[in-house]
Order: structure tokens, then sequence, then C-alpha cells
């Protein structure tokens, strides 16, 4: 995993980085809050230890700021010196994922870590957005606008392949293998398909994403991106 540590306590954020790193993970360092809020911002980490007294910005500013400015789901293990109720729940209120109290067992800081890398990589949603079209993965649920959109299983196929080819052009053999393999239908049956999904997609709506390249195949692009 990749670790960042935000203590301003040089003892205890070398304890942990030790423990961590000869466990084979891999840690950054931050001795203050303005300093770990950037780096939680412009990096990717697995996970985050934050200590709740920092000098800067404390530890509640940073989870603010992290889950509400930033956007970052990166899962927060809050450090503190007090077992206080209510500065746990302050705590969880603005988005920590886990509390620890000092001192505490390494083995234990590790453990939870895991756990909570774990969980935020699965409860991420693949999603693929092209302008105002959304297309969850996981779920298979397709919006526009906010506006919930019924596809059918051939509909979704054909969807996903042209929004993962955003912005280019798809041929039509590639759409018929993607939805119907090797056994290939007669040759109306995608532009049907295709017909079917620009009336879900584009007809209710004031901007068409759904362009035919005559000859060549089907492509989707909003008309604000660079146009190829």
């Amino acid at each position: 995993m990749k670790i960042l540590i935000i203590e301003d306590n040089p003892d205890i954020a070398a304890n942990i980085g030790d423990y961590l790193e000869d466990r084979g993970h891999v840690v950054d360092f931050a001795g203050d809050g303005v300093t770990g809020l950037h780096l939680a911002v412009v990096n990717e980490f697995d996970a985050i230890v934050l200590d709740l007294m920092l000098p800067g910005m404390d530890g509640l500013d940073v989870c603010r700021k992290l889950r509400e400015e930033a956007r970052k789901n990166t899962p927060i293990l809050m450090l503190t010196a007090r077992d206080a109720l209510e500065q746990k729940l302050e705590g969880f209120q603005t988005g920590a994922d886990d509390y620890m109290v000092k001192p505490f067992e390494l083995q234990e800081l590790e453990a939870r870590l895991v756990v909570l890398a774990r969980r935020g990589k699965a409860v991420e949603p693949r999603v693929l957005t092209v302008g105002d079209l959304e297309f969850n993965l996981d779920t298979l649920t397709v919006n526009r606008a906010g506006k919930d959109i019924n596809l059918n299983p051939t509909g979704l196929k054909l969807l996903q392949r042209l929004m993962e080819a955003s912005p280019r052009v798809v041929s039509r053999h590639e759409l018929e293998l993607r939805v119907w393999g090797e056994e290939l239908p007669d040759s109306d049956s995608l532009r049907v398909h295709i017909h079917s999904l620009r009336a879900a997609i584009d007809k209710p709506f004031d901007v068409a994403l759904i362009q035919t390249r005559h000859g060549i195949g089907y492509r989707l692009v909003h008309p604000d991106a660079v146009q190829t």
C-alpha cells in the first residue's frame, strides 16, 4: 500500500513509518496540516494516517477540506491522544473512516489500514462519462443530465463501447463483434439498434451525442469536445 502519514510528532511518525516500510508499504510524510492536505490532494494514496492535533491546520479541517473541497475519497484513519466520544463523533462527521487513540499497537494500526484500503477500492464505482451522459458499469445504470435512461442489454453493450472509445469512431464490424461475437446478424440489425439507442440517448435532449460516419461506423462525442 501507499500510505500518507500526517503527524507532527517526529518520533511517532518515524515509528509508524519504519514499521510500515518494514512490512513492504510505501510511506510519505507531512508534519503539518497544510502540507498534509496538499500531498493528499495531488497524490493518490491507499490510506491516510491523520493526527487530530496538527500545526497550521488541525486534522478535522484537513479531513473536511479533503472530502468537501477536493472531493477525495481516500480512506482516513484518525489519531488522537484523547479517548473522548465527542471528538470521535466530530471526526466521523468530517469524513474520517476509523479512529485510534494513542498509544496504540503498530500491528493493529497496519491491520486497520489494510481493511480501509481494501474497502476504499471496493466501493469506488466505475463510471464512464461523456458530457452530461454517465454510465455506471457496476450497476449498469445510465443517466443523462440527471435523467435515468433504460436500455436493453444490446443497447448497453453498444453504449459502453462507444463511450470507451469516445471521441474516436468505432467501426461497424467492431460494434457487431462486441454485441454478437462471431455469429454476426444481418446487415440491418446494427442500424436498428443504433436507432433505438439514439432514441433513448439523444432524442429527449437538445444536444445529440451519437454521430454516424457513413461507410465506416459510429462515434459518441459531445460537441464541446475537440473534433477529429
